[in-house]
């Protein structure tokens, strides 16, 4: 069995190896100063992870050219001709080969090449890795022999301790009774700790022909506690990741009962790897669980999959189908670049039925979108050759009226000199939707757009806008969109659209309670002929409401299908004051359509008469502390709150609380697409209770009652989802227990509460 403990780069892989370039090396003798006490020890059956107070790495012995030549010096030298016997005493420094050492002492029998170092030893290889000692024997190249309590503190700090080690002629090395940490030993005053968490193992073994490390009786210890036992662990000793089982993940739910997972990290390759978890429930059939990812000369990519063969409660339940069947789940995203100015990215998403992902916790995302994008990029012109799909996993809405958007073609470019003082850019588009039980849809078109922005003598920035269009349409199987006003004409359509605009803000600058506050008065005037759009079909511009985001856009639908016409003014001001540290920015705005041409918005989106709703935003922030965002519309009758939207987040890195409100009160009666009133909170956050510990949880209640939707089973205060946590995090370990509550029960993903444990041990890879 194969453990595969060290699959991320590196060093944190070849510490045994390194050690054993080292050089094998006592354990510290701790450097006493004047007036310190001796440090704690070890026990002597045990290693100690501790560093040595000695400075290895001042050296006053130049290189040697030759490998076989050994520099040195020493305060004294002795030197006895009979024996052929050399003992260097006080501040003893010996170089060979990039390989270092200090000591106190070293006894050098050149008749046999033993070398003796006494004293606080250290040797620090060419790769900065260090090894302590008190007393070690060596022969004069400075890399083999035997050595009792090693400490080995490699470069990246990890630390690496034995009773025993010896290297054999082969280059082999076993170390006994050996303990290995990559984390802190010391706390911040500089006083001994105990790890986090460390590897201990009765025998290691480093085989140098096959480049593997592998271990006797090994185990994890956390906190001084042994509680996970490591048999038949073993890694690759070089920079490479290893193939074996990973730390395995634990859940206890409702549905699936207890569950663990034993991932198995299989190495193809150096740029080729595959992970396979066994999903294991005492209440569900197994799950099979793959990734496989890749990197390449251009790009890379991944492949996640889940399998089982279960039965199925629908979406809209509580029939249960007790024929089992295939179920899973299926995703790949990638990127290549194929030059400088050419790109390609893709994902894809699919699952076999609509309860599956929300069953076993996957996702809880309601519909699953697949994209692909060829992208160009060049220095005044762009290109987007794309497509998409969305496989929906709402309860009431059918796949067969879902679109498949293949191709999107977008063309830009944009004249590199200016026309008439302003930026002109064209625009190429063509799209073509199909549904395979609804509306088909095509569409093309051609545009211009010139942009010209001046600043006043008086301060006022002016920005001109004219811009026209040209569009062709074509659509078939009109009549299986259910709303009308999304239809349009079945066969071929056309239209012209052209617009002018100018917009003007003009701000003021001036002091207050000892900061800058900016005062900026904005208007807008767009000019547009009347359009022919309820002859078109609305496949992009459906979802829509008033916001400070889209005040002041010259078409205020999200897409193109849809073009606001008509001449209107829009006014606001925006104010914005700054301190050092704090700010605060706020903006409102009102818009006036000057024709009373019927509005193309429906009821509730705060444009339907010819004066909008109100509409604001405001953003406070202090520092990295605190930042608030408000976002309100205010009925243009009588200010009733029609949306009021508030976000917080409030804290620090170890403590902090992030909290949401949102109400819709559109005030219609005809209930159309999205368009219902909601009422929702959401609170979250961490509480740090302890160095290392905190305290994490978040909630989302629906405050919808049936006064707002009359179509809701909420009865105005309906939790949805809680949870709560407890983790401990250092820097090499982290510990998460989360209890979670769910409310709603979709298909088979039940109402009820989940467990889960997760443990991560950081520098180590897994």
């Amino acid at each position: 069995m194969s453990w595969a403990l060290f699959h991320q780069p590196a060093s944190r892989q070849a510490w045994l190896a390194t050690a054993g370039s080292v050089a094998l090396v006592a354990c510290p003798a701790f450097a006493q100063e004047a007036g310190q006490a001796d440090p704690p020890t070890a026990a002597p059956d045990e290693p100690d992870l501790r560093p040595s107070a000695i400075d290895p790495t001042a050296s006053d012995v130049p290189a040697t050219d030759s490998p076989d030549e050994i520099a040195f010096a020493a305060d004294n030298l002795n030197y006895d001709s009979e024996s052929d016997v050399v003992v260097a005493e006080g501040n003893v420094q010996m170089n060979r080969d990039g390989i270092s050492m200090r000591a106190g002492r070293v006894t050098w029998n050149r008749a046999t090449g033993q070398v003796v170092a006494e004293d606080d030893v250290a040797i620090t290889n060419p790769e900065g890795d260090i090894a302590y000692g008190d007393r070690i024997e060596l022969t004069d190249s400075l890399r083999d022999g035997v050595v009792d309590n090693l400490l080995v503190v490699l470069e990246n700090g990890a630390r690496l301790a034995a009773v025993r080690g010896t290297r054999f002629d082969n280059g082999n090395i076993e170390l006994e009774n050996a303990a290995y940490t990559p984390c802190p030993v010391e706390d911040a005053a500089g006083c001994a700790k105990d790890p986090s968490w460390q590897i201990r193992a009765v025998r290691v073994t480093y085989d140098r022909a096959k480049n593997k490390v592998r271990y006797k009786g090994a185990r994890v210890e956390i906190f001084g506690l042994p509680l996970i036992p490591l048999p038949g662990l073993s890694h690759p000793a070089n920079q490479e990741a290893g193939s074996g089982l990973l730390v395995p993940e634990v859940r206890l739910d409702r549905t699936n009962g207890f569950e663990i997972a034993v991932p198995y990290y299989l190495r193809l390759a150096p740029d080729r790897d595959l992970t396979i978890t066994p999903h294991i429930y005492t209440s569900a059939a197994p799950m099979i669980e793959g990734e496989f990812r890749a990197l390449t000369d251009i790009g890379s990519f991944r492949i996640n999959g889940y399998a089982t063969h279960s039965s199925v409660v629908p979406v809209s339940g509580p029939v249960i189908d007790r024929n089992r069947q295939f179920r899973g789940y299926l995703e790949s995203a990638g990127k290549f670049q194929f030059s400088p100015r050419w790109s390609f990215t893709y994902s894809g998403r699919i699952a076999t039925d609509r309860t599956f992902m929300r069953r076993y916790d996957i996702s809880r995302d309601d519909r699953l979108r697949s994209t692909f994008e060829l992208e160009r990029i060049g220095g005044q012109s762009y290109l987007s050759i794309a497509g998409w799909a969305t496989q929906t996993l709402r309860v009431n809405d059918e796949q067969g009226q879902q679109p498949i958007a293949l191709p999107i073609i977008d063309y830009r470019q944009r004249l590199a000199d200016p026309l008439l003082g302003g930026q002109i850019e064209f625009q190429l588009n063509t799209l073509a939707i199909g549904r395979t039980a609804g509306q088909d849809t095509q569409r093309a078109f051609a545009g211009a757009r010139w942009d010209l922005r001046r600043l006043t003598g008086l301060g006022q920035e002016v920005t001109l806008t004219a811009l026209v269009r040209g569009d062709v349409y074509h659509s078939d199987e009109n009549l299986l969109t259910a709303i009308p006003g999304y239809r349009g004409e079945s066969g071929w359509q056309g239209r012209g659209i052209a617009a002018v605009a100018a917009d003007m803000r003009w701000p003021f600058i001036g002091e207050l309670f000892g900061g800058t506050q900016t005062l900026t008065p904005r208007v807008q005037i767009v000019a547009t002929p009347s359009i022919k759009n309820l002859d078109i079909p609305n496949e992009d511009s459906r979802a829509f409401d008033l916001e400070d985001s889209n005040l002041f856009a010259i078409n205020r639908f999200s897409g193109y299908d849809r073009f606001e016409d008509g001449a209107r003014i829009t006014y606001g001001v925006e104010w914005n004051f700054s301190r050092p540290g704090f700010n605060v920015n706020s903006v409102v705005g009102q818009s006036y359509r000057l024709s009373d041409k019927p509005s193309l918005f429906p009821d509730g989106t705060g444009l339907t008469d010819r004066t909008s709703d109100i509409v604001g935003r405001t953003t406070v922030s202090y520092r990295n502390f605190l930042r608030l965002t408000h976002r309100f519309r205010l009925d243009k009758d009588s200010l009733a709150v029609r949306r009021n939207e508030f976000d917080a987040t409030i804290g620090g890195r170890s403590t902090y609380a992030v909290l949401g409100y949102s109400r819709l009160n559109r005030d219609i009666l005809l209930l159309g697409e999205d368009l219902q009133d909601r009422e929702e909170i959401r609170a979250g956050g961490r509480v740090a209770v302890a160095r290392n510990w905190s305290i994490f949880g978040s909630a989302i209640v629906d405050l919808t009652s049936r006064n707002d939707d009359p179509l809701s089973m909420a009865d105005g205060f309906e939790p949805i989802r809680h949870r709560l946590g407890i983790a401990y995090d250092d820097d090499c370990l982290s510990i998460a227990l989360t209890w979670r509550r769910d409310y709603i029960d979709t298909g088979d993903a039940r109402r009820g509460n989940s467990f889960s444990f997760r443990i991560a041990f950081r520098n180590l890879g897994f």
